[in-house]
């Protein structure tokens, strides 16, 4: 499986930099209020990734401690109807 991995990996390093080569004329980004921004396409794709897949994380975030809270929970309660049934830990 090792020998499959890495060639699929320069594979996609290699196709990722070919397109950052090819990607890299100047873009004005403008904002509100008459501010910009130049950069090159990629450093704002990288950006626009970037951001996405931390507002992603963080969404993630608050559904995974919810239900890590419930399987504490849960356990706790098990554990409680072990002990009631005197079955012990």
């Amino acid at each position: 499986m090792r020998y499959i991995v890495w060639p699929l990996r320069a594979f996609l390093f290699l196709l990722l930099l070919g397109f950052a080569i090819k990607n890299d004329q100047p873009v004005v980004l403008k904002y509100f209020f008459g501010y910009e921004w130049q950069t090159s396409l990629v450093v704002i794709l990288l950006c626009f990734f970037t951001a996405g897949v931390l507002i992603g994380v963080l969404a993630m975030l608050t559904t995974m401690f919810r239900q890590r809270r419930e399987m504490a929970a849960l356990k706790r309660e098990i554990s409680l109807k072990n002990k009631l049934a005197g079955l012990g830990d």
